[in-house]
């Protein structure tokens, strides 16, 4: 996915925690437990609900220049969850935003709700992006893209957009 804005400006919408429910349809709250000497999120205390089920996560992010990823602790609803937003300048003020997330459910889930809550998922963190970067303040509806993503091995789910 390519977003009509500069790498920096991605990250900043991305650092603003405190606006993620605003965007991402799957947050329920987001809140800053701790920040880095930049003042960048360090760990996050965010609520998430998807197809219904709603968990507690507290991520540990970490930041590089066209980078964030965050790994949660063990959840209630997962044993694990890496997240990728790996950001590629193309022009003047054009990124491509490759994003990737690695999760262990807690319990076998049928292959269909897995695909559902990637295109919930992979739309939120996406388009929902996209429309906070560039100023288009709705709710992601998770009804509305493709489902990209496919299953990972060794029980572990991935998707990737």
């Amino acid at each position: 996915m390519v977003i009509d804005a500069s790498p920096e400006a991605i990250l900043e919408a991305l650092a603003d925690v405190a606006s993620v429910p605003s965007w991402s349809s799957v947050h329920r709250s987001a809140e800053v437990i701790d920040t880095y000497d930049d003042g960048r999120p360090h760990h996050v205390n965010v609520t998430v609900r998807v197809l219904g089920i709603t968990d507690q996560e507290v991520l540990e992010y970490h930041w590089g220049h066209t980078w964030l990823v965050w790994d949660a602790d063990k959840t209630s609803q997962q044993h694990a969850q890496h997240v990728e937003y790996n950001l590629t300048r193309e022009g003047e003020d054009k990124t491509r935003v490759r994003f990737d997330i690695t999760l262990e459910p807690r319990a076998p889930l049928p292959e269909f709700l897995i695909k559902r809550a990637k295109k919930t998922v992979l739309n939120a963190a996406t388009e929902g992006l996209r429309r906070r970067v560039l100023g288009t303040r709705c709710r992601a509806d998770p009804t509305t893209s493709s489902d990209p993503a496919t299953p990972g091995t060794g029980g572990a789910r991935r998707g990737r957009h």
